[in-house]
């Protein structure tokens, strides 16, 4: 085992891999930019570094200074939490080079599944179930046009290098086709530095699907079940629940299955998260995330485990802690993203915080990084906790969150609690009864 990790990112997530380092008895390394030098995770670390000035590219982003960190402080393996280097397979390589342990995939896996074209056809030959859409990328419009007559309109085209919604446009039929397609490889190009771009069949009212899967890199590996992120806003997850509220238990054992065999083939090795849109029964791979998600922490509290303490283990060489007869489903678990953003238009709003009361009780948990003084930066994220309930059912787990954020006071700037608080009392969401589309059609009818 470890003796010490240092943990490249910021915010809740890091603070959240200390704790972890803490139960296990291995020391943590916190780095920061200078921006960043009073946040709870410095504080809590057992070590911390500053490793930059505020704009990421300087500091979280900057592969030579996180080694040069790991160097001084003696750390033996990275953690990367969640965005940042997560799955930058260069930055997986270098720590290698570097005699360094990266806790998470193989830079080889990361490569595979951080193209999305290439992603798909992995899918694909693993046996996990595809949108129909093109075989690769689509060079021209005369190829565009073949491919949406043959899989039917609507179409949706997607950069290859895409994320967070970006490079990704929509056309109801022929004559939207072009303007669709030239503006997603404009916007890919400049959002990615890459402007190919693929066709896929456009579902009209799919939910967002998420199989947790987990590997040993030996060979071995499981699924832990479900999520559904189907509460998005611009391609944005903003409330996040498991077990879906629609999927049955042989639907999750079926694709779960598909998708532990998938990883085992690979030789997969850490936590990883299969994505699907799913319609009338059927599931659709859109693509895999090579790293813990935001939304983990709805999985820890239905199957009782802990994903970070995993992914240390199995970085240091330990067999998985469970297999896939100890798993099992143990109630109902839902997420609140809270943000600091002004709505109606989820402006960000940094500044500082006034007053700050997180809430407590049977079934409650918090996962923030904030407190009474701190100054939110304006150079990274909104993202400022996960407000996390979980309960005997789904009612129970409603009820829990309501009664949580009625507790939960951010003073001082603004946040996404009245989204939740105003969310909590559609018929809609009580009932389960939402699209991928849901969200951003009440939004336009709302006034905040």
């Amino acid at each position: 085992m470890f003796d010490k990790i240092l943990i490249a990112n910021r915010g809740e997530i890091a603070l959240r891999v200390v704790r972890a380092c803490r139960e296990m008895g291995i020391a943590s390394v916190a780095v920061h930019s200078t921006a960043d030098s009073d946040a709870m995770h410095v504080r809590m670390a057992d070590e911390s570094i500053c490793i930059g000035p505020p704009p990421s590219p300087a500091s979280y982003l900057s592969m030579p200074a996180i080694i040069s960190a790991c160097e001084i402080t003696g750390a033996q393996a990275i953690h990367p939490g969640y965005g940042f280097l997560s799955e930058n397979a260069t930055f997986v390589q270098m720590v290698e080079d570097h005699g360094l342990t990266f806790i998470g995939p193989s830079a080889e896996h990361i490569r595979l599944m951080g193209d999305k074209i290439t992603a798909k056809e992995t899918a694909k030959s693993l046996g996990i179930p595809v949108v129909p859409g093109s075989d690769g990328g689509v060079a021209d419009m005369d190829t565009a046009r073949r491919v949406a007559a043959e899989i039917g309109y609507p179409v949706i085209i997607k950069a290859t290098a895409g994320g967070g919604g970006r490079g990704m446009k929509v056309a109801q039929d022929e004559a939207a086709l072009e303007v669709a397609f030239r503006t997603a490889r404009a916007e890919a190009k400049a959002a990615f530095g890459n402007d190919e771009v693929y066709l896929e069949k456009y579902l009209q009212r799919p939910r967002h699907i998420e199989i947790q899967v987990f590997g040993d890199g030996k060979g071995g590996a499981v699924h832990l079940g479900e999520r559904d992120c189907s509460l998005q806003r611009r391609h944005q997850k903003v409330l996040e629940e498991a077990p879906g509220p629609v999927i049955t238990p042989e639907q999750r054992a079926r694709i779960g299955k598909t998708c532990a065999d998938a990883m085992a083939q690979l030789g997969y090795s850490g936590a990883g998260t299969i994505e699907f849109l799913f319609e009338d029964g059927e599931f659709y791979f859109i693509e895999m995330n090579t790293r813990l998600q935001v939304e983990h922490p709805v999985t820890e509290a239905i199957y009782g485990v802990d994903l970070v303490r995993e992914q240390i283990r199995v970085a240091a060489g330990e067999p998985m802690s469970f297999c896939q007869d100890d798993l099992s489903i143990r109630g109902h678990a839902i997420e609140a993203r809270i943000n600091a953003e002004r709505l109606p238009n989820f402006t960000p709003c940094p500044g500082r915080i006034t007053q700050y009361h997180a809430p407590g009780g049977l079934g409650v948990r918090m996962d923030a990084a904030i407190y009474d003084g701190y100054s939110i930066p304006p150079y990274y994220d909104s993202l400022i906790g996960k407000l996390i309930v979980h309960g005997r059912d789904r009612d129970e787990a409603l009820a829990r969150l309501r009664r949580a954020l009625g507790e939960l006071i951010v003073d001082g700037v603004d946040t996404t609690i009245p989204l939740f608080r105003a969310l909590l009392e559609e018929p809609d969401i009580l009932s389960g009864n939402y699209s991928i589309h849901w969200l951003e059609r009440w939004l336009a009818e709302q006034q905040f």
